[in-house]
């Protein structure tokens, strides 16, 4: 039943790549205000949500955070090669955000086991929770492989793997929750934070730079506004 509910928080995240993908000629012609809106989600996730919870949980958990960034760093510009933010390029990669997400959804799936493990109400309470932060997920993602030339099929396959490591997740908590203690799963979430604030810091916002719509400077604000918003409404 647990795996139930965590496929179905999954789908909202394919369910925000439709929307983008139905939407493609418009989404195309204004990828630069999709990639602020992902850029703004992606840094209130690791601010508002990510942080605070691993703190509660791991007192080391802004270490975790520096080590995200860095893991991020050295993905990004080592293993992937230094991205072109200086000249129009088609070759700068998105493989570091497929990473980050495809984390952050490992985590969300393993808090799903971890709410159930408690109690079927507070697992359901935390489906719902995650289910509300994977819509914008699925627009993030497929955002930023839009912006970058990806095919739709390319979209939805990268846009299906990433939803697929919330149960994943989920299945990987049930083997391995009595040997993971909450400690790890704060480190985790700090892990998670740092390469957030490094996407959005380093990848997505320099993009942003090319447009001179003032409206694109905005919508980093209105997924700022987006993600608080859910966060109120799942916390009454």
């Amino acid at each position: 039943m647990e795996i139930i509910y965590s496929l179905i928080a999954a789908s909202a995240t394919m369910a925000g790549a439709l929307i983008v993908l139905t939407f493609h000629k418009w989404s195309e012609r204004n990828s630069f205000l999709i990639i602020n809106f992902a850029a703004g989600v992606m840094l209130t996730l690791a601010f508002a949500h990510l942080i605070p919870e691993g703190l509660e949980l791991n007192k080391n958990t802004m270490i975790y955070v520096l080590i995200g960034f860095l893991l991020m760093f050295f993905l990004q510009f080592v293993v992937f090669f230094h991205p072109c933010h200086d000249h129009e390029c088609r070759t700068h990669t998105h493989v570091a955000s497929v990473v980050g997400l495809s984390l952050h959804s490992i985590i969300d799936g393993l808090m799903v086991a971890i709410g159930f493990e408690a109690n079927a109400g507070l697992g359901i309470l935390t489906t719902l929770a995650i289910l509300l932060h994977k819509l914008p997920d699925g627009i993030t993602i497929s955002g930023i492989l839009l912006h970058k030339g990806a095919s739709k099929n390319k979209i939805v396959m990268f846009s299906l793997l990433t939803a697929l490591f919330t149960p994943l997740g989920t299945i990987l908590g049930f083997c391995l929750f009595k040997e993971m203690s909450l400690h790890a799963l704060g480190a985790f979430l700090g892990i998670t934070a740092g390469s957030f604030i490094f996407l959005s810091a380093s990848d997505l916002i320099p993009e942003t730079h090319k447009s001179k719509d003032k409206i694109t400077s905005l919508m980093l604000f209105a997924g700022v506004f987006v993600v608080l918003a859910a966060e109120h409404v799942i916390g009454n």
